[in-house]
Formats: C-alpha cells, structure tokens, sequence
C-alpha cells in the first residue's frame, strides 16, 4: 500500500452533488486545492496542510485523513452510505406513515 493511502475512502459530494471517493493524502489535497477561495477558512488551512505533510512523509495519512474527513463534515461534503439510504428507503417502503 502506498504511504499516502487511506485506509477507508472517504465519500463527498463535488460537483452537482455527485459522489467521489477520497481514497488517499493526493486526493484530499486536490479537492482542498480546487475549494474556492472565497469559501476557504481556517479548517481549510489546516487540512490543506496537513495532507501536505502527509504527502510529504511528515505525518500518517491517517491523521491527515481524520483532518480532511471533518473539514468535509464542516462543510457538508460528505455524501451518505449507500447503507443508510437503503434502509432509509425500506422503512418508507414498509412503514406506511413514514414520509
């Protein structure tokens, strides 16, 4: 396994909504690269750097993706289980005062 790997994706939503899998230190820090300058925050710096270090050897990538998972949180970029929105679905479909 490359050093930079998660050990889990991490799912968000980019674009219109559509889901994409973080799955290492290479592609968190392109999708903070990408984060509009007008959004950026202090989160934003501190996960930009922390995969920076995890790209650069200096830290675990499992640090710099604990920092990048709640960055997306933050921000509402994490997209749902596929899990949970199969049950969501089946207790609507089986409970008939569920909306």
């Amino acid at each position: 396994m490359k050093p930079d790997m998660f050990r889990e994706p991490i799912s968000i939503l980019v674009g219109l909504g559509f889901p994409a899998e973080v799955r290492n230190a290479t592609d968190a820090y392109r999708h903070l690269c990408e984060w509009p300058m007008r959004s950026r925050d202090h989160a934003h710096a501190v996960a930009l750097r922390v995969c920076g270090a995890a790209l650069r050897g200096e830290i675990e990538a499992e640090t710099a993706r604990g920092l990048f998972a709640a960055f997306a949180e933050k921000h509402d970029l994490l997209a749902p289980h596929a899990a949970t929105i199969a049950a969501s679905k089946l207790r609507r479909y089986r409970d008939p005062h569920v909306r």
